[in-house]
């Protein structure tokens, strides 16, 4: 399998290979290319000069040094159980850390991924707490915000060892869920809510929703993986993962 960056050619191959993998459509992959994709952030194991396997990559930091959140790691049907992935995701290890990335953060899509990406040296972090509520009778004022503005409040509301994460990752995360401010807190529906966690209810009477679903910082739900490329403590706290 030779493993290198994609050429343009390849990108309705990544296309179609994503659809296989995750299931999404058409409107959210025209979202992904336009908003996060780079090939230099992208990495391809190609067999016959077929597309066998991808993954991708959003540039985030950690206490200021470069970390990768790898993000959609696929491999075709018809080349799966031949050990493709864990090739490429080595070699994927092995090109961060020549580019001088500190380490690399994934979150695994189901729990037995938690198993596999143990073995190839990734360790548990960063656990949330996931709730569900009903709304209050009393709404709280929610200001609608954009990319930059979160940015900016996000890093106040981030706990210690929290992953930044800015640019690429929240220009596509708004063209899936807006965004929110409020006395306390900032909220990516449907993504993360940091800051005042018992804002949630009024948060979903202001939206006019009986009950809704929120994520936040906590110690109940291992929810991502962390593999370093060089010294320095592991990630406290990880949100915004687009699945």
């Amino acid at each position: 399998m030779r493993i290198d960056y994609p050429e343009e050619n390849r990108i309705p191959q990544l296309r179609q290979l994503w659809k296989e993998a995750f299931g999404d459509d058409d409107a959210f992959l025209d979202k992904f290319f336009s908003t996060a994709f780079a090939a230099d952030r992208c990495r391809c194991g190609i067999v016959d000069d077929k597309l066998a396997a991808a993954l991708y990559w959003f540039d985030c930091k950690l206490d200021d040094r470069p970390i990768a959140y790898l993000y959609a790691v696929a491999t075709a049907k018809a080349f799966r159980k031949q050990g493709l992935c864990r090739k490429l995701m080595e070699n994927t290890r092995q090109l961060l850390a020549s580019l001088g990335y500190a380490g690399i953060l994934l979150v695994p899509g189901e729990p037995e991924l938690f198993f596999m990406y143990s073995a190839m040296g990734y360790e548990t972090c960063c656990h949330v707490r996931e709730f569900t509520c009903r709304r209050s009778d009393d709404p709280v004022a929610l200001q609608p915000i954009d990319a930059e503005e979160y940015a900016v409040l996000r890093r106040q509301y981030l706990p210690a060892g929290g992953v930044v994460q800015e640019n690429e990752n929240l220009q596509f995360l708004r063209t899936v869920c807006k965004l929110y401010a409020g006395d306390g807190f900032v909220y990516a529906e449907g993504a993360e809510l940091l800051g005042r966690s018992d804002a949630a209810p009024g948060i979903l009477a202001a939206l006019k929703k009986e009950k809704g679903s929120f994520r936040c910082p906590g110690e109940e739900k291992p929810f991502a993986m962390y593999l370093p490329l060089a010294e320095g403590a592991a990630p406290s706290y990880f949100g915004l993962a687009f699945d």
